[in-house]
C-alpha cells in the first residue's frame, strides 16, 4: 500500500536521511550543512520553516518531498517552493514522484496557494520531462547564490 503524508517530528532522522542520499544522488553531499537538531527546530517548532511529504510502501519511507513558502509581489500571493523530491532507487517506477508532486500541489489549494515553483540541473532531462509530463512548464533564468 502506498501512503503521502506530511512529515512529523518523529521523522527527523528519516528527513536527514533522504537529504544526504539526495545531495550523494547528486555528488553534492559536500554541501549539506543543516543536522537532525537544526531540522527539528526548523520544521517542527510553533513557526516551521519548511515541509515534508513522505511517501510510503507498506509502511516504509520510499522517499520525500521538501518545501517553503514563498511571497510572490507580482503574482500578489504565496507560492510553493519545493527544495527537494527524491525516491530511493528500489521503489522508483512506482510512480511515488507523481504522487508527491500531486500531494504537494494538494497541499497548495488547501492553503490557496496558485504556484509552485523548483529548480532542475539543466541537463537532468528524465526530470525536465516528468515535470512536463504532470503539466509544469520550465522558465530559463540564471540563479544566482550570494552566501553573506
Amino acid at each position: 500500500m502506498i501512503e503521502i503524508r506530511e512529515a512529523t517530528s518523529t521523522d527527523v532522522d528519516t528527513i536527514y536521511e533522504l537529504i544526504i542520499a539526495i545531495a550523494k544522488h547528486h555528488n553534492q553531499e559536500r554541501y549539506v550543512i543543516t543536522d537532525q537538531a537544526q531540522l527539528a527546530k526548523a520544521g517542527f517548532g510553533n513557526n516551521p520553516s519548511f515541509g515534508v511529504l513522505l511517501a510510503e510502501v507498506d509502511g516504509e519511507v520510499a522517499g520525500y518531498c521538501s518545501y517553503t513558502w514563498n511571497y510572490s509581489i507580482w503574482l500578489g500571493a504565496s507560492t510553493m517552493n519545493i527544495d527537494d523530491v527524491f525516491v530511493w532507487e528500489q521503489f522508483r517506477g512506482k510512480q511515488l514522484g507523481e504522487r508527491l508532486m500531486l500531494k504537494a500541489k494538494e497541499v497548495c489549494q488547501k492553503n490557496d496557494v496558485g504556484r509552485i515553483r523548483w529548480e532542475v540541473e539543466q541537463d537532468n532531462l528524465g526530470a525536465i520531462k516528468f515535470y512536463e509530463r504532470l503539466g509544469a512548464k520550465l522558465d530559463i533564468k540564471g540563479l544566482f547564490r550570494w552566501d553573506v
